[in-house]
């Protein structure tokens, strides 16, 4: 799950800095006095919302790999090794995309898929989900993240991500631009104040909150589509249900307090909603819901 937290972490940092860049170059101003260009701001918000998402996309697999050491299996070295590399080839044939890079990194159970296109992925498993699992359980997570491909979810979170983005940017600077306003509104200024940049700033972060409900909302769905395409590429919902509870019964690793959100366990009260999983319970339910 570290490969969506990096997602959102770097389209959130290319999407600030270039906001800055351009803000400073007094490209994405509203306008001045009374007069509100929505046009131009709309475009603006287009531009710094989009760019740091697909950009993200972009650069998801090095990251990915960078951030778990993650080691590519070029030439098998062992069985464990080569049956992975062979039930990946097998899925991914079942679910007609190409096959994508396979590897195994140091840590605890986990596992993640990411790229940004179908045909050029990576599945990457953890030591810890090796060792704790069986090859059938092991082959549903597998199936799993090879659905995530074929369904294009980095892509469909890419472009939910950029759409959250592009209203943060507008709806703020649009807030700022009224607070400013009032603020001055017996002066004559040429440009924004300090008032806009201000309420631009705190704006961003409420409406950037908000909107990470909806990415994660998004998420948790595309979590439950991923488990039931397992399920089909498998022909059957139990060794998803029985790689679940097996998750669910193991105690993962400490995190950062900034991977906290996004761990393996899911959560409960408010945390809940911000959570990029469903609890496993809700999963393995959905799975015995459609047999």
């Amino acid at each position: 799950m570290k490969r969506i937290v990096l997602f959102i972490a770097t389209n959130l940092a290319v999407m600030v800095v270039l906001s800055i860049v351009l803000s400073l170059l007094g490209i994405g101003r509203p306008g001045s006095g009374s007069t509100l260009q929505l046009g131009s701001l709309l475009a603006f918000s287009l531009v710094v919302g989009f760019t740091g998402a697909i950009f993200s996309l972009l650069i998801s697999k090095p990251m990915a790999k960078w951030s778990t050491g993650a080691r590519v299996i070029e030439n098998p070295s062992n069985s464990t090794e080569l049956w992975l590399v062979n039930t990946v080839k097998a899925l991914s044939e079942r679910a007609g995309i190409g096959m994508p890079q396979v590897a195994v990194y140091q840590g605890e159970p986990n596992a993640f898929a990411t790229g940004a296109f179908k045909n050029s992925a990576l599945v990457a498993v953890s030591t810890g989900l090796l060792e704790s699992m069986n090859r059938d359980e092991v082959e549903a997570v597998l199936g799993h993240e090879v659905a995530h491909i074929a369904n294009g979810d980095m892509v469909t979170m890419t472009l939910i991500q950029g759409v959250t983005n592009t209203f943060v940017v507008f709806l703020a600077r649009i807030v700022g631009f009224f607070v400013d306003n009032m603020l001055n509104k017996n002066e004559e200024r040429r440009g924004p104040g300090i008032g806009y940049m201000i309420t631009v700033f705190v704006c961003e972060i409420v409406f950037g909150l908000l909107a990470s409900l909806i990415v994660a909302w998004f998420s948790r769905q595309r979590e439950f589509r991923a488990d039931a395409g397992s399920a089909k590429l498998l022909g059957s919902t139990v060794p998803m249900q029985h790689a679940l509870a097996r998750l669910n019964g193991i105690e993962p690793g400490a995190l950062p307090q900034s991977f906290a959100a996004s761990g393996i366990t899911g959560g409960g009260g408010w945390g809940a909603l911000f959570s990029t999983h469903p609890p496993f319970e809700q999963r393995i339910a959905a799975l015995r819901a459609v047999q």
